[in-house]
């Protein structure tokens, strides 16, 4: 990667402000699963049976694993332990809820608790833990449809969405690890069949769409967390980014990184008028202005898978990309106060929740991009 000494130094010293208020917020942090910050910047806590099986519960120790990879201090693989044990309750059916709520994110939860483990660590107990939340995702692949759905109850068994493709990544472990190769005919599988009907022409995407369970045609489509039908919700863009451009990575299917090319093509042109930092939704009403800094984070991690594949005379313009979005990020919403926990501030959930949160992915995915642009080179996904 070609940084200009400037840009390194910048990188340089992002990351130590980045690694000093993590090194307070984590040991203030013991023994939580956080989402989002209180009303006094503390992170909350998901680690409750009610709360378990909430979506983003592993990227804290994502956080952890990146920070143990950094530093080398064993602290921090002991609290990535501990993290693993209480999400075992979730893989033996011991929480009050059973097996029944997992879902199509388990890549999100093991991709960045167990498997991490296992990668920095051999651990061997962390490897069957990732196997068995790879079975539980691949068992929702509907077989006559060619994809992987999303959440449950019967109104929604045709339902999938462009988050999936970040999960996925869980399959071409499995495959790689095990040497069974249905692990990856899902995953691929998965990722035709969405870049076919997801990806629009111009480099958007749907967030939701509706499949026919028994044949796999089109029904329709939703606007789900974005502004409405027919509209580009940021972080959706950034899922799609970085999951064709990961799924490149595993399979070396050509058209997985035309597809990641295409949206992160759109997207900086759309994000341009922002200043480089993301509003909820491309397609939305100029007033009021709601942001999403998580999908800035996210797509800038997605530039530079890219950059890592494309050729020479294209590797700039996708670093450009990451470095102009995470400059906005780290002097407009950054937060490296050590009194509080998160470091990226005004993450969205959703258009129509009008809310700004500090969110745990947020964070996870800014550190990812940071160090990787400091040079901590490690497989996450």
């Amino acid at each position: 990667m070609r940084l200009s000494e400037q840009d390194r130094i910048w990188v340089g010293d992002t990351c130590q402000r980045m690694l000093d208020k993590m090194e307070v917020s984590i040991h203030r942090s013991e023994g939580k699963i956080p989402y989002s910050t209180d009303q006094n910047g503390m992170y909350d806590d998901k680690s409750a049976d009610k709360d378990l099986m909430w979506w983003t519960n592993g990227f804290w120790e994502g956080m952890l694993w990146l920070m143990y990879a950094q530093t080398g201090d064993d602290y921090y693989k002991k609290l990535g332990n501990q993290m693993e044990d209480i999400l075992d309750r979730l893989l033996l059916g011991t929480t009050d809820y059973g097996i029944d709520p997992i879902h199509h994110d388990a890549g999100f939860m093991w991709l960045h608790s167990s498997v991490a483990n296992y990668r920095l660590t051999g651990n061997l107990r962390s490897r069957t833990r990732g196997l068995i939340a790879a079975n539980y995702l691949s068992s929702r692949f509907n077989i006559k449809g060619n994809y992987i759905v999303a959440w449950d109850g019967i109104e929604r068994q045709g339902w999938s969405i462009i988050d999936s493709m970040m999960n996925i990544p869980l399959l071409y472990w499995a495959a790689k690890e095990t040497g069974y190769d249905r692990y990856r005919s899902v995953a691929m599988a998965h990722a035709d069949k969405t870049l076919e009907h997801v990806l629009r022409p111009d480099g958007s995407v749907i967030h939701i769409i509706h499949y026919h369970e028994e044949t796999g045609e089109v029904i329709e489509s939703f606007g789900g967390q974005g502004y409405e039908v027919g509209s580009s919700w940021t972080r959706g863009q950034a899922w799609a980014i970085y999951g064709f451009a990961l799924s490149y990575l595993r399979t070396r299917e050509q058209r997985y990184l035309d597809a990641a090319k295409r949206v992160a093509q759109y997207f900086l042109s759309a994000l341009a008028p922002f200043e480089y930092v993301p509003p909820v939704d491309f397609r939305s009403p100029k007033e009021p202005i709601y942001i999403d800094t998580t999908a800035g984070a996210i797509a800038a991690c997605g530039l530079l898978e890219i950059e890592k594949h494309v050729s020479e005379f294209e590797k700039d313009m996708y670093l450009s990309g990451a470095l102009k979005i995470l400059r906005a990020l780290t002097e407009t919403q950054c937060n490296f106060n050590k009194e509080t926990d998160s470091i990226l501030q005004n993450g969205s959930e959703a258009y129509h929740t009008n809310k700004h949160l500090s969110i745990i992915y947020g964070d996870y995915f800014y550190m990812e991009a940071m160090l990787r642009l400091n040079g901590l080179d490690i497989e996450m996904w």
